[in-house]
């Protein structure tokens, strides 16, 4: 079991690929990969394990299945036609990152051929690392998977357990467009505590031993950016986690980190869009059938 920082543009303790037996688990962006192969060495995986497609966690996806040519790709059902074809994907990581910024960001991200890809629907056991189960944990976003090493009882749970940049114990949940759903996100929450993990793996970054403790946290950052967010105010917000990350980390290398991971203006966004389409929904359904 090893995590590798892939230093996401030079920057320390922002992403962390998981090595666990003969898997991969979210490999990172493309332009991390020199750092990702010379941590890696001789190794190879069998597979590589996605938890959700965002280029953070999957950027580099294609060029390592390019790199190596028997290498599976493990990936949730909604995320699996993203893979084979990313160029949705790179459209709407575009708006919201702006295109100028795409290439020293992301990297060249590349499809993946349909026959490599196994697409996930949660519940699975996978022959791989010693035993691997699969939860269907959306919420982050609506194909975002968890896996539980059963060997180790560590769980791989990408952005759904939060962000916490060590050694600060600053918890943030990362609420970017266009997928949040804070009900189905707590649903998840709750599902992972069913495993009853004795340890968190987080991509953000790094080893949980504590993980109830994590679990409540990003629970608890979940409510409190929601109920910002429906006030309406996004500087109100993006202040707000500015102000927490000031206070509670131990100088500038560490903020930056968090920044990096969590950018604060991308918070507002998704849990607006949130509040928005559920205003929808609650509509509809008083209107009822017309």
């Amino acid at each position: 079991m090893e995590a590798i920082d892939v230093h996401h543009l030079g920057i320390e303790r922002v992403i962390c690929a998981w090595k666990a037996g003969d898997v991969l688990v979210d490999p990172g962006p493309e332009p991390a990969l020199p750092t990702l192969l010379e941590a890696l060495g001789d190794w190879r995986p069998r597979a590589l394990l996605l938890t959700h497609i965002h280029l953070d966690h999957a950027g580099a996806t294609g060029a390592l299945a390019a790199r190596w040519p028997d290498v599976e790709v493990y990936v949730h059902e909604r995320g699996a036609p993203h893979v084979i074809d990313p160029s949705k994907l790179m459209g709407s990581a575009g708006r919201l990152y702006g295109e100028d910024n795409m290439k020293r960001l992301w990297g060249d991200v590349l499809p993946v051929p349909a026959e490599r890809v196994h697409a996930l629907t949660g519940g699975e056991s996978l022959p791989l690392a010693g035993g691997i189960r699969v939860a269907y944990t959306p919420g982050h976003a609506s194909h975002h998977v968890a896996y539980l090493h059963e060997e180790s009882g560590r769980a791989f749970v990408g952005d759904v357990c939060g962000v916490r940049i060590p050694p600060s114990r600053l918890v943030i949940a990362p609420t970017p467009p266009p997928d949040i759903d804070v009900e189905a996100w707590e649903a998840s929450l709750d599902l992972i505590a069913d495993w009853r993990p004795a340890s968190l793996g987080l991509t953000h970054f790094g080893a949980v031993d504590e993980p109830g403790a994590q679990l409540e946290a990003v629970r608890a950052s979940l409510r409190d950016l929601a109920g910002l967010a429906r006030r309406g105010d996004a500087d109100m917000l993006e202040n707000a986690v500015r102000g927490a990350i000031e206070r509670e980390t131990d100088g500038p290398a560490t903020a930056q980190a968090y920044e990096a991971a969590v950018p604060p203006s991308h918070l507002h966004l998704g849990l607006e869009r949130y509040w928005r389409k559920r205003a929808e929904r609650e509509a509809d359904a008083a209107t009822g059938p017309r």
